[in-house]
C-alpha cells in the first residue's frame, strides 16, 4: 500500500488526507495544534465569526438612518432611542473559540472516518530520498519523544504565522497579533490597526462596527493596495464616512506600552496613542527547522516553498500546499493544492492549478469579491479586455435595502465577449461573485450571462445588466 505522510493539518493537509485515504493510500497526518490549522483555529474561521457579529452591528446602525428602524431599551422611549445596541466582546470571543474548536473536531472526525491516521506532534524531513524512493519523516511529540515514519510521498502544509516588527512585539494584552485578539474580554476603546492589507482592513472594519474608535495605519497610498483600485476606493470612503481615522502613507516603526495605553511611533517621527494596537503586517511561512534544504526542497528567500502547478517541490516525492507556497493565501487554494498533490502522486486524473479561475473575498463591509484577470492586468496590457462597471445605486433591490455603496464590474474579451474576470463590491459579495466565477471557469460569454434569467428585484440582476451592456457596447469606457 502507498504510504503518504502529511505534515500540517490545515486545509491543504486535511483535504489531501481525505483524497489520499479515499484513493486507497495509507495516510498519516502529523499536526501539533489540531486539524484545520490556523485557518480554522486562529485565522479564517475565528475572524469571519467575529465579523458576523460586526455585520449585525452595522445592520442595526444603518437601519436607523436608511430604513427608519428604531432600537429601544427600557431607559428611553422608542421615539427617542437609537443606536443603543452594544456588544459583549467576551461572549463574542467565547463563541468564536467554541465554533473554531468544534470545526476542528468535525474535520478530525471526517479524516479519521475516511481511514487516515492523525498524529500529534511536529514533523520534519530527514535526509534525501532513499534508493527505493521512500523518505523518512521524524515526528517529535510534545514530551520530546520521536518517531520515524516511512513515506512514499510527503506533503508539507504547515501554514504561516504572523510577521513581527522588532520594535513592536505583541504582548497578548495591549499589543496584539491576529491570533491573540480572541483573548480580549472587553472591547478596545481606541484600537490602532497597523497594516492595511486584507487582514488589517477586515479587523479595522469589524472593530469599528463593534464600537471601537479605530485608527488604521497604512504605509501605502490607499487601503487594500493589492485589490481592485475602484473597490479599495469605495471601502476607504466607507471607512472614513463611518468615522475611522485612516492614515495613508504612514509607516509604523515601533509600538510600546505606556501604562494602560499603547504608543505607535511612525517613520516621520509622529506618534499616535490608543488603548490597544493590532499588528497586521503580513505572515511568515512555517518552513524553518523542517529539514527542507537537506531534503533537496528549494525554498525562496521569503521562506516559501517553490512548487509547480501540481504542487510538486524540487525534491522527488515531496509536495507542498497552502500558505507555505506563497500562492494566494486562501483556504480554498490550499485545499485545491492538497487535492491536486494527491491526485497527481496517486495517478488519478488531475487538472493543474489555474489561478485565473480563483475567486477571493475581502470580508469587510461592504465585501470585495474578485475572480480572474484584474483591472491592473488590463491597464498594464497583460490582456485586452473591455470593462463595464455599474454602481449598485442603480439596482432596485439595493435601493429597497438601503445599500448605497458598491458596484459590479465585469471584464470581457473584445470580439468574442468571453468573460475573463470580475469584481463585486456589495454586502455578501462572496455569494454574488459565484456566477461570474462560473463564467470565467467555463469560458462563458457576456451574451450567455445576459440571456440567463435573474430574479427581480435582486442584487444579482446587476450582473446580468453589466453583461448586457458589455454585449452591446463597442468601447470599453466605464459608465
Amino acid at each position: 500500500m502507498t504510504r503518504i505522510v502529511i505534515i500540517g493539518g490545515g486545509p491543504g493537509g486535511y483535504e489531501a488526507a481525505l483524497v489520499g485515504a479515499q484513493l486507497g493510500a495509507e495516510v498519516t497526518v502529523v499536526d501539533c495544534d489540531g486539524l484545520g490549522g490556523a485557518s480554522v483555529l486562529t485565522d479564517c474561521v475565528p475572524s469571519k465569526t467575529l465579523i458576523a457579529t460586526a455585520e449585525v452591528m452595522t445592520t442595526f446602525d444603518s437601519s436607523y438612518e436608511e430604513l427608519g428602524i428604531i432600537v429601544a431599551d427600557d431607559r428611553e422611549p422608542a421615539e427617542k432611542a437609537a443606536r443603543v445596541v452594544g456588544v459583549d466582546l467576551g461572549k463574542v470571543n467565547r463563541r468564536v473559540k467554541r465554533l473554531a474548536l468544534a470545526q476542528s473536531h468535525d474535520i478530525t472526525a471526517s479524516v479519521t472516518r475516511a481511514g487516515a491516521r492523525v498524529m500529534r506532534g511536529r514533523g520534519r524531513l530527514d535526509g534525501r530520498q532513499a534508493v527505493d524512493g521512500s523518505r523518512q519523516v521524524i515526528v517529535t511529540a510534545a514530551d520530546g519523544s520521536e518517531e520515524s515514519l516511512t513515506a512514499d510521498a510527503v506533503l508539507i502544509a504547515t501554514g504561516a504565522h504572523p510577521r513581527e516588527i522588532a520594535d513592536a512585539r505583541p504582548d497578548g494584552e495591549r499589543i496584539l497579533n491576529w491570533t491573540q485578539v480572541y483573548d480580549l474580554d472587553e472591547l478596545p476603546e481606541e484600537l490602532i490597526v497597523v497594516g492595511s492589507g486584507v487582514t488589517g482592513a477586515e479587523f479595522a472594519g469589524a472593530y469599528q462596527a463593534l464600537g471601537s474608535r479605530v485608527t488604521l495605519v497604512s504605509s501605502r497610498d490607499r487601503v487594500l493596495p493589492g485589490e481592485d483600485p475602484d473597490a479599495a476606493a469605495v471601502l476607504e470612503d466607507v471607512f472614513r464616512r463611518r468615522g475611522m481615522n485612516v492614515m495613508s502613507r504612514s509607516r509604523a516603526e515601533a509600538v510600546k506600552r505606556v501604562d494602560d495605553r499603547v504608543e505607535v511611533t511612525l517613520a516621520d517621527g509622529r506618534t499616535i496613542s490608543g488603548t490597544h494596537c493590532l499588528m497586521a503586517v503580513g505572515a511568515i511561512p512555517n518552513t524553518a527547522g523542517m529539514g527542507l534544504e537537506e531534503a533537496g526542497v528549494l525554498v525562496k528567500d521569503s521562506g516559501h516553498i517553490k512548487t509547480d502547478r501540481v504542487s510538486r517541490t524540487s525534491a522527488p516525492g515531496v509536495y507542498a500546499a497552502g500558505d507555505v507556497t506563497g500562492i494566494f493565501a486562501l483556504a480554498s487554494v490550499a485545499a485545491m493544492q492538497g487535492r491536486i498533490a494527491m491526485y497527481h502522486f496517486l495517478g488519478d486524473a488531475v487538472a493543474p492549478l489555474n489561478l485565473k479561475t480563483v475567486s477571493s473575498n475581502v470580508f469587510t463591509d461592504p465585501e470585495i469579491a474578485t475572480v480572474g484577470y484584474s483591472q491592473s492586468d488590463i491597464d498594464d496590457g497583460r490582456i485586452d479586455a473591455r470593462v463595464v462597471k455599474l454602481p449598485l445605486l442603480r439596482n432596485p433591490r439595493a435601493k429597497m435595502q438601503g445599500i448605497r455603496d458598491g458596484f459590479v464590474k465585469i471584464f470581457a474579451r473584445p470580439g468574442t465577449g468571453i468573460v475573463v474576470g470580475g469584481v463585486v463590491v456589495a454586502p455578501r459579495a462572496s455569494e454574488l461573485i459565484h456566477p461570474i466565477s462560473l463564467a470565467v471557469d467555463n469560458n462563458l460569454t457576456v451574451e450567455q450571462i445576459a440571456n440567463a434569467f435573474t430574479v427581480y428585484p435582486s442584487l444579482s440582476g446587476s450582473i446580468a445588466e453589466v453583461a448586457r451592456q458589455l454585449h452591446t457596447r463597442k468601447s470599453g469606457e466605464e459608465i
